[in-house]
This record gives structure tokens, sequence and C-alpha cells, in this order.
């Protein structure tokens, strides 16, 4: 079946930088679309950033111009590139299979175990 392994998380430094990669196996993946989603305690789950199948790309305005998502589709990998980061980007990250509609992301049920990110000093 659809399998999406998270990795990349840790404790890093208010400023600094973690890239964070979801792997697919078990399903095509230049097709989807992909979102990496977040949840910290006491929140709501939360889409951070999106891509197309196309490449194009859609950011939370919390985290424009900071984070940069991008896809590998010969490793059936996406990325999010964190950069800047700040205590409140603390949470667990987790990767998505989706699609877009005209204007919005729409997830499938196909998500990864998360990974965690601390920021922290």
């Amino acid at each position: 079946q659809v399998q999406l392994v998270e990795s990349g998380g840790g404790l890093v430094q208010p400023g600094g930088s973690l890239r964070l990669s979801c792997a697919a196996s078990g399903t095509s993946f230049s097709g989807y679309a992909v979102g990496w989603y977040r949840q910290s305690p006491g929140k709501q789950r939360e889409l951070v950033a999106g891509i197309r199948n196309t490449g194009s790309t859609n950011y939370a305005d919390s985290v424009k111009g900071r984070f940069t998502i991008s896809r590998d589709n010969a490793k059936k990998t996406v990325y999010l590139q964190m950069n800047s980061l700040k205590p409140e980007d603390t949470a667990v990250y987790f990767c998505n299979l989706g699609t877009y509609n005209s204007v919005s992301y729409v997830p499938y049920n196909y998500w990864g175990q998360g990974t965690q990110v601390t920021v922290s000093s």
C-alpha cells in the first residue's frame, strides 16, 4: 500500500534551518500534489505548503518567505526547506498526497507518521 515516510526533523535554534523529506512508495508520485502540514499541541493541523504536480507552490502566510517546498519525482520525494525558524514553528510535520481544485489543496487519505521539529534556544 501507499507509504509516506517523513524525516529530517530535530532540534534547531531560532534562526536556524532544517530540511524535511517525505519519501513515497507503493504508489505513483508525479501525478499527485503534495502538502506539508504541521500540528502542535492544542492546535489544529494546518497546511503550511503545497506543491502541484506541475511544480507550482503555495504557502501559508505564516511561513511564506521562509519555507520552500520542492519535489524530486525521480526519487518520489518532496522536501520542505525551512529557514529562519521560529519557536512557533515547533510542531510535528506531516506530508500528504493530494490534489488541487481551482484554488485549494485537497488532501487524500495518505499520511506519513510525522517528524518532530523543535525550535528552541
